[in-house]
C-alpha cells in the first residue's frame, strides 16, 4: 500500500524556536553566567512550599473549579480594591489561568476575530503578534521612541482604523523596564473613548515599580478598567515561574467570552498551588515588598557596571535593564550576544529579538532577577569585556 506523504501548511511559517531557548542552549554549552532569562535565581520562600505541600497532603490534587478557587479569587478582588480602588466581582470578573501566557492567549483568541487589527508596541514580548496572527487578525506594530522607549500617542491615533479591535500594553515593560504614567492612561482613554477598542494590559510585573513611583495599571483608571483585560502572574510575583498559575481580570461582558476559550485550553489551573497562593496572600507585604527587593538588585547591577564599556538605560520597573554597545561596536546584537557568551561567559538577550522585523538598536537585555553573587559575577565579567 502506497501512502500519500503528509503535507502541513504552517500557520506560523516564519516562527522558529524562540531566542530564549537558543540562548539558553548556547549558555549551557559554555556554562555562562545567566543574565538572560527572566527566571529568579534564588530560593522560593519555604513557607510557600509548605503551603503547597499541605494542600497536596490534604488531598487537594484534583480539578479545581474551572474559573479558579473562589477563595483565591476573593483574595485577588480584595487586593485590587485595596491597591487600585477597583471592584472586581470574584465570580464574574476574575479567572485563574494556567500562567499569564495562557491568559493572554485565551483573551486574544476570545476577543479578536479574523480581519481585525491589533495595535501593539515594539520592542514587545514575543507572543503577542503570533497569537494575533493565529486568529486571522493583523498585528500592527508601533515602535517605542528611543532612548526613552515611550509611546507616541499621536502615532497610535494615526494607526487606528475601523478594524482596530484591541490595543496591547505591557507595564512595567519587558524588555525595556519602562512604565506607563498617569498621563499615558489619560491619553489612551481620550483616543479610544468613542470606539469599541478593547485594551489588553499585560501587568505581570505590577509590584516591581521603582523609585517610589506608582504602578499605573488599567484598574487605576475607571474609564479604561471598564474596557480592559488585565493579565497578572503569581509566578512572577512569588518567584515561582515554574508553577504555571496566573489570572486575568475583566468586565463581565468580556470575561464571559474569555472563559469560553479558557475552559477548552486548560479547564482549570493547578489546584494545590491555588490553595497555597490563597493563604500566602494573607500577608500583603509578600508582594508589596517586591519593589524594594528588586530595586536593590537593579542598583547593585548599576553599581557593578559603572565606568564599564556598556551604556546603561534607566530601569523603572520589572527586573530588566538595557545595556547599549553601539558606541563601541557596530556588529549585530545577535553576534554580540554570542561573543559575550563565548568570550565573557555571560548570557544576555539581543533586543532585536523583541522586534518582528529584527530591528537592531545595538542593545542587550540584562535580567537582575538573580542572587547577588550572580549579578556581581556577571556584571564584572561584562565590565572586563574588551571590544
Amino acid at each position: 500500500m502506497i501512502q500519500t506523504p503528509l503535507s502541513c501548511s504552517s500557520k506560523l511559517s516564519d516562527v522558529g524556536t524562540t531566542i530564549f531557548t537558543r540562548i539558553g542552549e548556547l549558555a549551557a554549552q559554555y556554562q555562562a553566567i545567566n543574565l538572560s532569562q527572566g527566571a529568579p535565581g534564588f530560593p522560593v520562600d519555604p513557607a510557600l512550599i509548605q503551603r503547597v505541600t499541605q494542600a497536596m497532603t490534604a488531598g487537594q490534587n484534583q480539578y479545581a473549579p474551572m474559573a479558579g478557587l473562589p477563595v483565591l479569587k476573593e483574595k485577588i478582588a480584595e487586593k485590587m480594591q485595596a491597591l487600585y480602588g477597583r471592584t472586581y466581582h470574584p465570580d464574574e470578573e476574575i479567572t485563574i489561568t494556567a500562567s499569564a501566557s495562557q491568559a493572554i492567549y485565551a483573551s486574544i483568541s476570545a476577543l479578536v476575530h479574523s480581519q481585525d487589527e491589533v495595535i501593539y508596541f515594539e520592542p514587545a514580548f514575543d507572543s503577542y503578534a503570533p497569537v494575533v496572527r493565529l486568529q486571522g487578525a493583523k498585528p500592527v506594530a508601533i515602535q517605542l521612541s528611543l532612548p526613552e522607549f515611550k509611546i507616541n500617542w499621536d502615532e497610535v491615533k494615526a494607526a487606528m482604523t475601523p478594524r482596530t479591535r484591541m490595543i496591547i500594553l505591557n507595564t512595567p515593560h519587558n524588555p525595556t523596564g519602562t512604565i506607563l504614567s498617569s498621563d499615558d492612561l489619560h491619553q489612551l482613554a481620550a483616543i479610544i473613548r468613542d470606539t469599541g477598542i478593547i485594551v489588553l494590559s499585560d501587568e505581570v510585573y505590577e509590584h516591581m515599580v521603582f523609585d517610589g513611583e506608582l504602578h499605573q495599571g488599567m484598574a487605576r483608571h475607571p474609564e479604561l478598567a471598564a474596557r480592559s483585560v488585565i493579565i497578572a502572574s503569581f509566578g512572577k510575583t512569588f518567584h515561582v515561574t515554574g508553577w504555571r498559575v496566573g489570572y486575568c481580570l475583566a468586565p463581565q461582558t468580556l470575561m464571559k467570552e474569555i472563559v469560553k476559550v479558557h475552559q477548552f485550553m486548560m479547564f482549570s489551573a493547578d489546584t494545590p498551588m491555588q490553595y497555597a497562593f490563597a493563604v500566602y496572600m494573607d500577608d500583603p507585604q509578600r508582594y508589596l515588598s517586591l519593589a524594594g527587593f528588586y530595586q536593590k538588585k537593579r542598583d547593585l547591577l548599576i553599581q557593578e557596571l559603572s565606568d564599564g564599556p556598556f551604556q546603561l538605560y534607566p530601569s523603572q520597573g520589572a527586573f530588566f535593564m538595557l545595556a547599549g554597545f553601539g558606541h563601541q561596536s557596530d556588529i549585530p546584537d545577535t553576534d554580540m550576544v554570542q561573543r559575550l557568551i563565548r568570550e565573557a561567559g555571560v548570557a544576555t538577550i539581543p533586543l532585536s529579538a523583541f522586534y518582528a522585523g529584527g530591528t537592531d538598536q545595538r542593545l542587550l537585555r540584562l535580567s537582575f532577577t538573580k542572587d547577588d553573587e550572580t549579578i556581581i559575577a556577571g556584571a564584572r565579567a561584562l565590565k572586563a569585556f574588551r571590544f
